[in-house]
């Protein structure tokens, strides 16, 4: 379905990529040829920094030029120095997946303004800060994905601050899709359901346990079932798709 010729030489960007959804697209896009940033933050354990490195280490196995790049997308001038470290590799941008995202679930009773804070800050400020920074670099033909969720079009119970975040990035995918429109660059979210990565694993066992009977396709997704949605975004397939929001969830929610 997707040809390794339409994605050789290209350069992406995947925030978030040290683990979970976004390891799978950096993994799926570097299989294609891809040249690949993975993006990882620091944290006191370490253990982004080596995962990166493990991503890191898998991608070069298929040829390229790969690299990772230590960014948290909440700090406006951080991301506008991983902007110039990728021009400065890539010479431009042509493809930008929006991945990075924290949950800090509690009802909005005892939901604390920090809480609230921190979530909004890396999952819609940092979508707004990589796209504003990626736009001045970005190709002609180039694609930007954002990772949304089903949980900003349902609104799950104490995912405030998750659910509004998401819902935001939808929001700001379809004013992207028109205003980057111009550069033939379209601009699409892709919204997973529950799905078996490390964040959808923090869900208590009991949910878990009864979730599935309320997914017509009867199974959590997996993250190649996610990333193989956003390399069709990034394809050519999708070259006349922009400002949509492709919900992947096994029909548990229907627009």
């Amino acid at each position: 379905m997707f040809e390794r010729k339409d994605f050789e030489n290209k350069g992406a960007l995947v925030t978030g990529s040290s683990r979970g959804l976004g390891r799978g697209v950096v993994l799926a896009l570097g299989k294609l040829g891809v040249n690949c940033v993975v993006n990882y933050v620091d944290e006191p354990s370490g253990r982004n920094r080596a995962d990166a490195e493990a991503v890191l280490a898998e991608l070069q196995k298929g040829g390229g030029t790969h690299t990772f790049i230590q960014c948290d997308v909440g700090n406006f001038e951080q991301v506008a120095a991983m902007m110039a470290k990728v021009k400065e590799i890539f010479g431009g941008l042509d493809i930008l997946v929006n991945n990075a995202g924290i949950l800090r679930d509690r009802s909005i009773k005892n939901l604390s303004q920090e809480e609230w804070g921190a979530v909004l800050r890396v999952n819609l400020s940092g979508v707004f800060h990589c796209t504003k920074h990626a736009m001045p670099i970005m190709r002609q033909g180039g694609r930007v994905v954002n990772i949304s969720s089903l949980a900003g079009s349902v609104g799950f119970f104490g995912q405030a601050n998750y659910a509004s975040s998401k819902a935001g990035v939808m929001a700001i995918t379809k004013v992207t899709a028109r205003e980057a429109a111009r550069n033939q660059i379209t601009c699409n979210a892709v919204a997973p359901g529950v799905a078996e990565t490390e964040m959808g694993k923090n869900i208590p066992e009991e949910v878990r346990k009864n979730f599935p009977t309320q997914i017509p396709l009867g199974r959590f997704g997996e993250v190649e079932d996610i990333a193989n949605a956003v390399v069709f975004l990034c394809s050519p397939l999708a070259g006349y798709i922009t400002g949509q929001v492709l919900h992947v969830n096994g029909g548990f929610f229907m627009e």
